[in-house]
């Protein structure tokens, strides 16, 4: 046929133009290309002249600026008019196929058409991202012309009396409308920016965001295409191939996203609330304050969602429509054709397009790529509110912590545990229920939608499968419900696992010296076998769950189609068969959906329950002095009257961030003329109980002077500095501060409280870094010799997640926080407390008297040292709760001789104290001591830190771009190995086998189907099986019986397909039971027997994590991705497979779609991976800051920093959830490229199936399975890169499952050491060498000693002298490389480590007690009687405190031994050592963390009970071993001297007598 615009038909003359030109239908047609020639023809031109010096003069994110009104209203015009372009090229070539010859004018228009309207949108977007409107006049012109031509078109149908039943006159009619639409946005831009016709053109700034480079999250700038794409997110996702990415990455937050407007909207709502309700008790509601500040983004969610679900209706219709005309022949009566020529053309009505099954097939393309375009942005949205929501809440939260009642948080209301768990749980269950609410009300019209669809289908058997789904769909819940307490149950045991394991880690050098590692081992593994009983019963329902799953559409289908069988008349056919096994497959989701979305639903009504609880729980008292400045006139403030004039500030100057550095302070100083600061009258105060806990209060602070509160313990003094800052409740009575005083105080409390930040941080706190101030105040505080030994100076981390300092480093850097700020007012409570003598005389000296004073600061200072009244300006004596006495020490001494006098025999006590403490080593020492131990394998520690950190390093220094890039890209193939192995080769076996059975007897059933549908009743060729389909009755039996005869066959392979799916489930978790078992039993016996080297190089932390985390992840999370994982993936690969038998062709196809899915999902997955990273790393900071402002409350507020901490938490929530939504954004981004590819792979198959006219039945299932391939392509790539997160995990258990054992066994057998050895105690120390580390220097260096049995040693020398060494080599806990130590006759390097510890005693210097009994203390092996364990107590005085203690012997041991104080404790440790009546004992410095007085009982005791033993003293405290029968004393790992105490001290420069002259 020949080409030609017109068609040159038979008979008729299309070029003749009689009637008039415009009754010629293609005139009409040639016309209407005009306007779209016109477009391309100026739009061009425009387009290739290059834009690039056309860029706006704002510096912004430059294509991203969208301000033409209506904007987003144009893209969604010109997308419908897109998509009626192509159904008018669909039905221009339908209609074109009934005519004789090609009449290109039937279609050309509408092609042409399609791109001039893809060339306007693109002309469009490049114009408004340059910001040029004048451009947009072509627009103007095309849309007014293309208006005009199409109403020609439409007059001329109207008079040729076609009407809505043809299709194209509605085509015609939709066009007019959408140009006309169009026409009247353009209109409004011209209205609206005035830039032509208009003398003024409107001037536009871009939004603030915009401006800021900072932000990265652009999804609510870009235009609509990129929205729904996620276009803008290609650059971050391809570039994290290259380099890591950062938190620099990904920037900051649009301000609409902030937690501060989300919080600001949500707070707005909920005071609405409260002023709109009468009653003052009832609460506002946070569900409708929830409602009134995100309700329209929820609604915009659903619509998306309902719009989705119906969409996601037309695969299944679609399905049925191409296999039912696949057949059926196309040919159309020729009658039924003349009636249709108007114009000599032919017109089809719209049913008659719909049977084209290329066009359905077009058509199913198109559905699904919108169906899941909109489904992702439902989702999206839904997510994007939920984090704001949890942001608002965050700063909500945390604004009401702020102005807690502190008796609140002391009268223990409100817990620390509380405020996380609203933290951390609450806000996330609300967020989560936002995320899948739209569920609840999108799921039940989907499920009625399927129903309603599947009957008109199938009639009646349709409802009994519906009616199998509802039914089943309660037992669903039911496990889901299961699953959750099996959850908790799990947790509460794992939580008793992790203590008992820190407890051994904490004390395993004590285990391993008296050989008791296993049988704490075995404590461990004891809750862990409870642990991992309730992990059956979890890892049992989760298998159900997921065996319910796969099972339910089967039984469904079965059920319909056998009483289809039995019921209906007419046989099934391949349409409606897999129409309806699509429908199913479509239900299944919502209903097993539906159960999680209840069960979080309720969760979210308990949670909103706890918030709004928390939210209306009693802050401080607002009416107080808090809000009111009393300004104290001079004359006033010296007469000490109280008539103020009280003028109320703004409630919000406490947060104005100006309180802070206002320089007028300073200047104040030199003329202040007031001579009270604070002043209290008449007051009674309480924490909450209406019983004042202080009573009848009047004192005055003077200004500028030293004023001291003293009293006993408990007597109130703490709280009448709280008092004075408002702190707790008044009852009566006032509190005056000067006016300028009360925003300008300094606290140090009681309980020093620092921040997650470093040392500087902490003085600093806030204000401005002033070298010069900063020195002062360190060396006022002696805090230089700490900071040297910190492995970052100053700058090192400290607080909950740096490393632990002493009381008495917290506490002196509290101090100097005080003394740093630079205010008129210091309240210093009890800074003594954790300080030795030394330290406390140097920062009275230095700190208080020079630096305070001398700035002519207000100090007010609580202490019990009455040794430091003489310099107190003025004193304030308390007792029981009020003042006792007020003045100078003068007034004191001449007023009130009695308290002078008990002040002077306190004195005199202390003093003598002083003295002995001056003997003792001070604590001090000891302190940096500990903190020296702490980092003395620092270098070792560095090494070994983490494993991952150091691949990390090594890609950094990676300059060769690819290697890093297929390291970071490759799937951790060893690992999952490992893991596999570690659950059992038979359960590998078992899983890899069920899991193929399953997927072959699912594709089997779905064939037999296909076989069944297409059968035929008379043995006609299978080629066309439909001619007598609807003409047999019932009467035909011989049909009937071979129909059914189908029916056992697929009855059995139903059954044996939902037995393989509870088979596959369980071995999928048990596996994962397996596993988990092994790798943590091998974990704990590879760490408990490491030696004790391991513990000192690596981290306690590390260790613990992987106790804790990783281990959780490796018994709950793998099993369940591995089964997601394998699942998703099988089910893809046979649906290739099925297509690929129905339609070979399909496989020429599938090549560039598996290299288009290969990349996207490795770039995906390593992107993931590093947000999935930044969303962990910025977690947990925002957690901790909570507990620590609600841990911090008095002195944030009494130092005035509520706003700069609010800054920081917002700040925390911003960076935390621009990480969340970077990741889901990069979700959504997968999802959307891989359902794209899903819908083409349906497309394909789909036209293979129609050109290759295949059989109708396979037809049918190679569609229904391309269907099922969109919904698991992205749980594959998600699956992968979740599991590639976990296996990290199993690295790292893994790489502690390599370190070395201690050698147990020894080279002499159990058997031939004698059962009393060591009978005598006699040692022989010969030519000993000894070091921590085949790597390290040795630490002793050729010992020679010879100790006699029953010999009582001291060991001394300064501190890395080597005596602990010493002490260690005895016990064979270090690397004896040279020389030995003969106990009475045996090399102990040869015996069995069991053997040895088990028979030496040791005392350490740090005294452990586990958490337990009393008797677990002194003897776990419970081989003593009770008589031994009290004869051991009666010996180290502990036997009265014993008996009084509620079961005695079985007392309860809190952790750490926290109930009994340290030196009780020290002397528990003696009463172990005596329990085991070894001959030797050893003391390693056990005297050093003891008062004297428990140190005398323990030298009197070690005297007595040890006289016939030997007993090697290593001593800090020369004076404790000058009784000594012999002394060795130790320089650098050699032996200097050894003689007898009193030889050595008449030697006058022997070592011994110069460490005894200096105490050391």
């Amino acid at each position: 046929m020949a080409l030609s615009f017109c068609g040159n038909d038979r008979g008729s003359n299309a070029y003749s133009v009689d009637k008039g030109v415009l009754d010629n239908g293609c005139f009409v047609d040639a016309l209407n290309l005009v306007p779209h020639v016109f477009l391309l023809f100026i739009t061009f031109p425009i387009l290739f002249i290059g834009w690039g010096s056309q860029s706006s003069k704002v510096q912004i994110h430059h294509n991203t600026w969208l301000h033409f009104p209506g904007h987003s209203l144009r893209w969604i015009l010109t997308f419908t008019l897109l998509f009626v372009h192509v159904c008018e090229i669909a039905e221009g070539i339908v209609s074109n196929t009934q005519m004789e010859s090609n009449h290109l004018h039937l279609f050309m228009p509408a092609l042409m058409g399609f791109i001039a309207a893809t060339t306007s949108v693109v002309y469009y977007h490049n114009i408004e991202t340059a910001n040029f409107p004048k451009l947009l006049l072509a627009l103007f012109i095309y849309w007014i012309l293309a208006f005009i031509t199409k109403m020609i078109k439409l007059w001329k149908f109207a008079d040729a009396s076609l009407g809505v039943q043809h299709l194209r006159f509605c085509i015609t009619a939709l066009l007019v409308v959408l140009y006309g639409l169009l026409m009247a946005v353009e209109i409004n831009v011209i209205r609206v920016r005035k830039y032509v016709f208009f003398a003024n053109p409107q001037k536009v700034k871009p939004a603030e965001d915009l401006q800021d480079l900072g932000v990265r999250f652009l999804q609510p700038f870009v235009n609509l295409l990129s929205k729904s794409t996620y276009w803008w997110m290609n650059p971050l996702i391809i570039g994290a191939h290259k380099r890591p990415i950062e938190l620099k990455k990904i920037g900051k937050l649009p301000i609409a996203m902030r937690a501060l407007t989300n919080y600001m909207r949500l707070k707005d709502s909920y005071e609405e609330q409260r002023q709109k309700t009468e009653d003052p008790d009832k609460s506002p509601s946070i569900w409708k304050s929830m409602y009134r500040a995100f309700g329209g983004s929820i609604l915009l969610s659903s619509t998306l969602r309902y719009m989705a679900d119906l969409l996601g209706f037309a695969g299944p219709l679609c399905i049925s429509g191409i296999v039912e005309h696949l057949d059926s022949s196309t040919e159309i009566d020729r009658t039924n054709k003349t009636a249709n020529m108007t114009f000599g053309v032919y017109f089809m009505s719209s049913t008659e397009l719909l049977q084209n099954t290329s066009v359905l097939a077009v058509l199913l393309f198109l559905a699904l790529v919108l169906q899941r375009t909109f489904l992702q942005a439902s989702y999206y949205v839904t997510i994007e509110t939920g984090i704001n929501l949890r942001g608002a809440l965050l700063a909500m939260i945390y604004n009401k912590i702020l102005r807690l009642s502190t008796s609140n948080m002391s009268m223990g209301e409100m817990t620390l545990s509380q405020i996380n768990n609203l933290v951390a749980i609450e806000t996330n269950q609300l967020m989560w229920f936002l995320f899948l609410c739209p569920n609840l009300w999108a799921m039940p019209v989907q499920i009625i939608m399927g129903v309603i669809l599947l009957y008109y289908l199938l009639g009646d058997s349709a409802l009994i499968g519906a009616g199998v789904i509802l039914l089943l769909a309660p037992v669903q819940y039911l496990i889901a419900t299961k699953l959750a307490d099996t959850q908790k149950s799990t947790l509460d045991y794992s939580t008793d696992r992790l203590k008992k394991t820190t407890e051994i880690l904490k004390g395993i050098k004590l285990l391993k010296l008296y050989a008791w590692e296993n049988i704490f081992c075995d404590r461990v593994e004891e809750t862990r076998g409870k642990e991992l009983t309730s992990l059956k019963t979890f890892a049992l329902y989760t298998s159900m769950s997921i065996f319910m799953n796969a099972a339910i559409p089967i039984a469904a289908v079965l059920a319909t189609f056998v009483t289809h069988a039995y019921i209906e008349e007419v046989r099934l056919s391949p349409a409606k068969a897999f129409a309806s096994l699509a429908l199913f497959h479509i239900l299944v989701t919502p209903l097993f959906l539906l159960s999680t979305v209840v069960r979080f639903a309720v969760k979210a009504l308990v949670s909103v329950q706890k918030l709004s609880e928390f939210l209306q729980s009693d802050e401080l008292g607002d009416d107080s002095w808090r809000n009111t400045e009393m300004s104290m006139s001079l004359e006033v403030g010296k007469k000490y009257k109280h008539h103020g004039d009280t003028k109320t500030i703004n409630r919000k100057g406490r947060y104005r961030m100006d309180n802070y550095e206002q320089p007028m302070r300073r200047q104040l100083r030199p003329t202040e003329t007031e001579d009270v600061a604070v002043q209290v009258n008449d007051g009674f105060f309480t924490w909450g109980s209406n019983l004042s806990t202080l009573s009848d209060i009047n004192i005055r602070i003077p200004t500028g002077q030293l004023t001291m509160i003293v009293g006993q313990v408990g007597c109130g003094k703490s709280s009448l500095l709280l008092a004075m800052l408002g702190e707790m409740q008044t009852i009566s009575g006032k509190v005056y501060w000067s006016n300028k005083n009360r925003y300008s105080v300094a606290y140090a409390a009681q309980k020093s409280w620092l921040l997650n930040a470093t040392v500087e941080e902490n003085i600093t706190f806030g204000s401005p870094f002033n070298k010069q101030r900063y020195k002062a105040v360190i060396d006022a505080c002696s805090l230089q010799p700490d900071i040297d030994l910190l492995p970052f100076g100053d700058q090192t981390e400290i607080g909950e997640r740096g490393i632990n300092l002493s009381g008495g480093q917290r506490q002196r850097i509290c101090v100097a926080r005080a003394l740093y700020q630079n205010t008129n007012i210091v309240f210093l409570d009890d800074p003594f407390s954790a300080l030795d003598i030394h330290l406390s005389d140097h920062l009275m000296q230095e700190g208080i008297l020079k630096f305070l004073q001398d700035d002519k600061r207000t100090v007010v200072l609580v202490t019990h040292k009455l040794q430091y009244l003489i310099h107190a300006d003025w004193i304030i004596a308390m007792k029981d709760g009020s003042v006792l006495r007020e003045g100078t020490l003068k007034d004191i001494q001449t007023h009130d001789v009695e308290l002078y006098e008990h002040w002077k025999t306190l004195m005199n006590r202390q003093d003598q104290e002083l003295e002995k403490e001056t003997e003792m080593e001070s604590q001090t020492t000891l302190e940096r001591k500990t903190l020296r131990r702490a980092f003395y394998s620092r270098e070792a520690k560095s090494q070994t830190d983490d494993e991952d950190e150091e691949e990390e390093v090594e890609e950094d220094d990676d300059d060769n771009m690819s290697t890093t890039t297929s390291r970071r890209s490759k799937i951790p193939w060893k690992m999952c190995c490992r893991y596999l192995s570690s659950g059992g080769f038979l359960m590998v076996f078992l899983m890899v086998l069920s899991k193929l059975a399953k997927h072959s007897v699912m594709v089997a059933i779905d064939y037999w189907l296909a076989a069944w549908t297409s059968s035929n009743p008379h043995n006609q060729s299978l080629a066309d099986p439909f001619i007598n389909a609807t003409n047999y009755t019932k009467n035909d039996d011989t049909q009937i019986a071979e129909h059914r005869s189908y029916v056992p066959v697929f009855i059995i392979l139903c059954g044996a397909a939902i037995a393989l799916c509870l088979i596959t489930s369980l071995t999928v978790e048990f596996l994962g039971v397996a596993a988990a078992t092994n790798l943590h039993h091998n974990l704990l016996n590879k760490i408990i027997h490491a030696p004790i080297r391991f513990f000192d190089v690596t981290p306690l932390g590390q260790i613990l994590n992987r106790f804790s985390a990783d281990t959780n992840i490796i018994d709950q999370h793998i099993p369940q991705t591995l089964e997601s994982l394998t699942r998703s993936t099988l089910l893809c690969l046979s649906a290739i497979g099925v297509i690929a038998f129905v339609t070979p062709a399909f496989l020429i196809a599938l090549v560039p779609l598996m290299v288009a899915f290969y990349f996207i999902q490795k770039y995906f997955r390593v992107a993931s991976k590093d947000l999935q990273d930044l969303d962990d790393s910025t977690q947990l900071p925002l957690l901790c800051y909570f507990s620590e402002t609600a841990e911090g409350l008095t002195t944030i507020r009494a130092f005035r920093h509520e706003a700069r901490f609010k800054q920081r938490m917002l700040e925390l929530t911003d960076t935390n959830n621009t990480a969340y939504l970077f990741l889901s954004a990069a979700n959504r981004w997968l999802e959307v490229r891989t359902d794209y590819l899903g819908a083409v792979i349906v497309l394909t198959a789909a036209v293979a199936a129609i050109w290759t006219s295949s059989q109708s039945g396979l037809v049918g299932l190679g569609l229904t399975y391309a269907l099922t391939v969109t919904n698991y392509l992205n749980w594959v790539v998600r699956n992968l890169s979740d599991l590639e997160v976990q296996m990290a995990a199993v690295k790292k258990v893994n790489s502690f499952l390599s370190t070395e054992s201690e050698n147990y066994e020894g080279s002499m057998d159990v058997s031939q050491v004698p059962k009393d050895w060591p009978q005598h105690g006699e040692i022989k120390i010969q030519d000993l060498c000894v070091r921590y580390d085949t790597m390290l220097k040795p630490v002793l260096k050729h010992i020679n000693a010879y100790i006699n049995p029953g010999q009582k040693v001291g060991i001394c020398g300064r501190t890395g002298s080597g005596k602990s060494s010493l002490s260690l080599a005895f016990f064979n806990m270090v690397d004896v490389f040279e020389g030995k130590i003969v106990i009475d006759g045996i090399d102990i390097c040869k015996l069995p480590l069991q053997t040895l510890r088990s028979r030496l005693s040791i005392i350490l210097q740090d005294p452990v007690l586990f958490s337990g009994s009393i008797r677990l203390n002194l003897d776990p092996e419970c081989t003593c009687t009770d008589d031994r364990l009290w004869e051991a107590l009666e010996i180290a005085q502990l036997k009265n405190m014993v008996k009084a203690l509620p079961g005695g012997l079985d007392a309860v041991v809190t952790e750490g031994g926290e109930n009994f104080s340290v030196g009780q404790r020290q002397l528990f440790c003696l009463a172990r050592a005596f329990v085991r009546k070894s001959s030797i004992l050893i003391m390693d410095e056990a005297t050093a963390s003891i008062d004297m007085a428990t140190e005398n009982i323990l030298q009197k005791v070690v005297m007595t009970a040890f006289a016939d033993r030997t007993v090697v003293t290593i001593a800090h405290l020369v004076s404790s071993i000058l009784e000594a029968e012999q002394v060795l004393v130790f320089e650098s790992g050699t032996l200097v001297e050894s003689d007898s105490a009193p030889n050595l001290l008449a030697q006058e420069d022997s070592l011994f007598s110069i460490l005894v002259r200096t105490h050391k």
